[in-house]
């Protein structure tokens, strides 16, 4: 272990593979066989993503990352000096270096993920970028409630940040739930910084999540050898094809598994049963209209304070308060 893995001390809160394992049987004993999509990200999965991020196709990154270059120095001036910024989701953090660069004496950083090794690695890196910043990552399922590390230096405001439009995969009851937990941690005068995908036309959409090179397929079926892997299951990934579609009705990008034939998978005692064409639900990508989200946001204990969008109004970061923030 290098000094810098020492230096960051990681909390790990990630879940049980008994968790897992419960999940995965309920979600597969639905009519609608499903995988909770947080299942996604073991460090291969990490990896996939953030191969995912630098496609052509995958406009949100490139395009929320534009925003943040144009508008990180008003995003600034609204967090203040000495806050500690808390990343949901923080993957590589790439999009935070330009957030700890501008920001005036940064209280800690705390990067929240749920795969424990990319976690670490991330962690090191910043640390080794930013000597003097407190590091502290914590490593747990971010939709679930889970404890803070104390910073050690005084914070003068706590601010989450949750870009990538992470707050998609959640339907709109279990994303009310999170942002009011958000507003929780956050505490009065607590602020968010959040990226949120916009409507768009299906085509756009679909192209989005099923790129040309497959990167997206893979990263679909890594999530049936990490199965294979930490519940000896028996999937045969490659009887399972990579579907992505636009569900007008529910507003979201859904992604599938979809069965090549006939078949029958294991999990301890338990049996599942796939028709040929029958899917697995692996994730949802909700996309907003700005006045939903505002609408969202309220509900949860927040008010939209600044929106800045591209100029063709693809995705949007916004700035919300909790309702104690003031103006």
């Amino acid at each position: 272990m290098n000094p810098s893995q020492k230096r960051t001390g990681m909390l790990d809160r990630k879940p049980s593979r008994s968790q897992m394992r419960q999940d995965v049987l309920r979600g597969l004993s639905e009519p609608q066989k499903s995988i909770p999509c947080k299942y996604l990200y073991d460090q291969r999965g990490s990896q996939l993503f953030d191969r995912i991020c630098e496609l052509e196709e995958y406009y949100p990154t490139r395009t929320e990352l534009s925003i943040m270059q144009q508008r990180v120095g008003e995003i600034v001036d609204l967090l203040g000096s000495d806050c500690m910024l808390i990343e949901y989701g923080s993957g590589s953090s790439i999009k935070t270096r330009l957030l700890l660069d501008a920001i005036k004496r940064p209280a800690a950083y705390v990067p929240v993920d749920i795969s424990g090794e990319h976690l670490q690695h991330t962690a090191g890196q910043l640390l080794a970028l930013y000597p003097d910043l407190d590091v502290m990552p914590v490593c747990a399922d971010f939709s679930r409630p889970f404890e803070l590390p104390d910073a050690r230096r005084t914070v003068a405001r706590r601010v989450v940040y949750f870009p990538g439009s992470t707050i998609g995969n959640f339907g709109p009851d279990a994303a009310g739930r999170l942002l009011r937990r958000m507003a929780e941690q956050c505490g009065p005068g607590g602020g968010l910084v959040i990226g949120a995908d916009l409507k768009k036309g299906p085509a756009v959409l679909e192209r989005a999540y099923d790129d040309d090179r497959g990167v997206t397929a893979s990263f679909n079926r890594n999530l049936l050898v990490r199965l294979n892997r930490e519940l000896d299951t028996d999937f045969r990934p490659e009887r399972f094809r990579h579907h992505a579609v636009y569900n007008a009705d529910r507003g979201r990008v859904e992604m599938h598994l979809i069965s090549l034939e006939d078949q029958v998978v294991t999990l301890d005692d338990a049996e599942f049963s796939f028709s040929l064409g029958e899917t697995i639900h692996t994730e949802s990508s909700h996309k907003y209209d700005l006045e939903g989200f505002r609408e969202l946001a309220r509900t949860a204990g927040f008010r939209v304070h600044t929106v800045w969008t591209d100029p063709n109004e693809m995705f949007s970061v916004q700035y919300l308060v909790t309702d104690a923030a003031g103006t």
